[in-house]
C-alpha cells in the first residue's frame, strides 16, 4: 500500500519552518527548513523540506548545505519539483551568502599580511570550479589601487600574460603587484607551473621596477603564500 505524502500543512504547528523562525528565530530551523523558507512551497508529493533536503544531499562530492555553491541550473532542476525559477533562487541565495562573506572580511580587510589577503579572497574564489588569476596592484602606502583580471583558465591551468601584468601596472603607477589565484581542487599546494610563472614573473617585475610581492594560491578554507613559504 503506498505510503500517503504527508503536506507541510500537516506538519504539527510547532515543526513548520516559519512558526519555528517566528517563535525562536531562524538560527534554530536547520539546513533544509532554512533553504524550505527560500522555496516557500513543494510539490505535489514533496514539501518544501523534503525538496530542500533533496537539493542538498545532490551534489556527490560537496554534502550538506556546501554543495549547493557547486550545482548548476541544470543540475537543480534535474530535481523532480525544481524548475528554472527555484533553481535561480537556490543559485542566487548561494551568491547572496558568497558576497556577505566576502563584505564581512572586506570590512576587516588590511593588506598588510598575506593571511588578510587570502580571507578577502577567499569566499571569492574557493568555489570556482575554474582557475582564475587576479591580480591587485598597490601604491606606496601599501593601499590597492585597483584589482585586475588577467585571465581565467581551464580546471588545470591558466595562463597569465607577464604584459598584460606590467603594462597595467604603469598605467595604475603601481609600486607592487601581488597575484591571486584559485585551485578548483580545493588543495592550495603549488604546482609546477605555479612556481614557474611566479618565478617569471618575479624577475620581469624586479627588471622593470615594480616587483612581485607575493602569489597567493587559494584552496577549500586554506591557502599558500608563496612569501610566507620563501618560495619566492
Amino acid at each position: 500500500m503506498k505510503k500517503k505524502h504527508q503536506t507541510l500543512k500537516e506538519i504539527p504547528v510547532s515543526e513548520r519552518p516559519y512558526e519555528k523562525c517566528e517563535k525562536y528565530g531562524p538560527e534554530m530551523l536547520s539546513d533544509a527548513e532554512l533553504l524550505a523558507v527560500i522555496l516557500r512551497n513543494g510539490t505535489r508529493d514533496k514539501t518544501a523540506i523534503e525538496l530542500a533536503r533533496e537539493i542538498i544531499s545532490l551534489h556527490p562530492y560537496y554534502q550538506g548545505i556546501l554543495g549547493i555553491f557547486h550545482l548548476s541550473l541544470e543540475e537543480l532542476k534535474r530535481i523532480d519539483g525544481i524548475g528554472i525559477v527555484k533553481a535561480v533562487q537556490v543559485q542566487c541565495i548561494a551568491e547572496l551568502s558568497k558576497r556577505l562573506s566576502a563584505s564581512k572580511a572586506q570590512d576587516k580587510i588590511s593588506f598588510h599580511s598575506p593571511g588578510s589577503i587570502a580571507d578577502y579572497y577567499m569566499e571569492k574564489m574557493r568555489h570556482l570550479n575554474r582557475e582564475k588569476m587576479i591580480l591587485i596592484f598597490f601604491n606606496g602606502k601599501n593601499k590597492v589601487i585597483k584589482e585586475l583580471t588577467i585571465s581565467v583558465g581551464t580546471v588545470n591551468q591558466t595562463v597569465a600574460s607577464p604584459r598584460e601584468l606590467f603594462v597595467e601596472a604603469f598605467r595604475c603607477e603601481a609600486v607592487s603587484v601581488i597575484m591571486v589565484h584559485n585551485h578548483p581542487s580545493g588543495d592550495p599546494t603549488p604546482s609546477r607551473q605555479d612556481i614557474l610563472t611566479t618565478k617569471r614573473m618575479k624577475e620581469i617585475g624586479e627588471f622593470v621596477g615594480i616587483p612581485l610581492s607575493d602569489h597567493i594560491i587559494i584552496g577549500d578554507h586554506s591557502y599558500v603564500s608563496f612569501r610566507e613559504e620563501q618560495m619566492m
